[in-house]
């Protein structure tokens, strides 16, 4: 019986440190042997946001050891994984320097090819290692930098077919929370306040409703829930529930608006397929709300709704490691120790770039 591939994946685009070690065994089964990840919650929260120089410092303070107990725990040496996986981009570029020149090093030192994945590209195949997800498949990905609705068609082959124009909707979450006063992050104490809100108090916009481009839009909703708290100032306790609630609202019509055009396009293009796949992922895919929109959404359209665990849908290095696996199983060539990181990377080179979508760093 042949072995099964091993992988060291390392993640530091933002402000999670992390390592794992994932196997594929031959039967293209996936399983995570350790999964070890470190949060900066506590460094970040006093600024409302990520501050780029402190995330990079906690990455060269943080990742030795934890590739360490990431190996301890799988009980494994660097010599017996077959490769080495770490995010090159996007993301802030400081961290990116610092996971994947310490990829670099171990795979020189250790003679493995090195994998230098799109962080993006993690997201997308992950429902490939915990549902075992068949190509082609829609992906939604919601995070604090990114809303895009991807069609995923194959290793390395993706087509996007919406993003947004303005405010990755992570970052709408974390705006709105900072100008009600809630602590960071943003997106839980926004979901938080909401359970209390009465959601039809205030008629926010849902922007781009109803248009046939599957892009996204929140910055006007951003600026409407500003407007309104200015308005009620002094805020109160349940003034602050209602805006909540009703932002979630808005946004929650918003991509039922969005999705469901996705899922008609998607069916447009393969009818033999029956019951296709929406694969939800990123930090803003644990809202209940929304999550439950998109389930309601794909049921309604007989789609199957996957949303991968929570720890898999935020920064991980298990993705990362199980991204590096694909190339490596479907025979894709290693990178180049001279392979540079880089800040912004599309996951297609050949959708056009969008002005202002998506920007990770300090909230304004």
């Amino acid at each position: 019986m042949t072995d099964p591939l091993r992988i060291l994946g390392i993640e530091t685009s933002c402000d999670e440190t992390a390592a794992a070690i994932v196997l594929r065994h031959p039967d293209g089964r996936g399983e995570i042997v350790s999964d070890v990840v470190l949060s900066q919650l506590d460094e970040h929260s006093a600024y409302g946001g990520v501050v780029p120089e402190i995330a990079a410092r906690a990455h060269v303070e943080a990742l030795d050891t934890l590739i360490e107990e990431a190996l301890a725990r799988a009980n494994l040496s660097l010599a017996d994984v077959d490769a080495i996986a770490a995010t090159a981009g996007p993301g802030l570029i400081g961290g990116l320097l610092v996971g994947l020149m310490t990829a670099k090093a171990m795979a020189r030192a250790a003679d493995k090819p090195l994998y230098a994945v799109n962080h993006l590209e993690g997201h997308a195949l992950t429902a490939r290692l915990t549902d075992g997800l068949s190509f082609p498949y829609l992906m939604l990905l919601v995070s604090g930098g990114h809303t895009q609705l991807i069609l995923v068609r194959g290793v390395g082959d993706y087509q996007r077919w919406g993003t947004t124009i303005d405010d990755a909707l992570g970052e709408a979450f974390d705006k709105t929370a900072k100008l009600l006063g809630l602590p960071y992050p943003g997106g839980p104490a926004v979901e938080r306040a909401a359970l209390s809100g009465d959601a039809d108090r205030f008629s926010f916009p849902r922007p781009l409703v109803g248009e046939a481009r599957l892009d996204f839009s929140f910055s006007g909703l951003k600026t409407a829930v500003r407007q309104t708290a200015t308005g009620l100032q002094p805020l109160k306790t349940q003034d602050v529930s209602d805006i909540c609630a009703s932002f979630q609202k808005a946004v929650s019509r918003t991509l039922k608006d969005r999705i469901g055009r996705g899922l008609q396009r998607f069916r447009d293009l393969y009818p033999a397929i029956e019951k296709p796949s929406l694969v939800v992922a990123g930090g803003v895919a644990a809202n209940k709300v929304l999550r439950q929109t998109l389930h309601d959404l794909c049921a309604a359209n007989n789609f199957t709704f996957v949303a991968p665990p929570m720890r898999l849908c935020t920064d991980n290095a298990a993705m990362i490691a199980w991204a590096g696996l694909e190339r490596l199983a479907e025979g894709l060539p290693a990178d180049d120790l001279a392979t540079a990181p880089r800040s912004r990377w599309p996951l297609d080179p050949e959708a056009a770039a969008k002005i202002g979508s998506g920007k990770r760093g300090v909230k304004a």
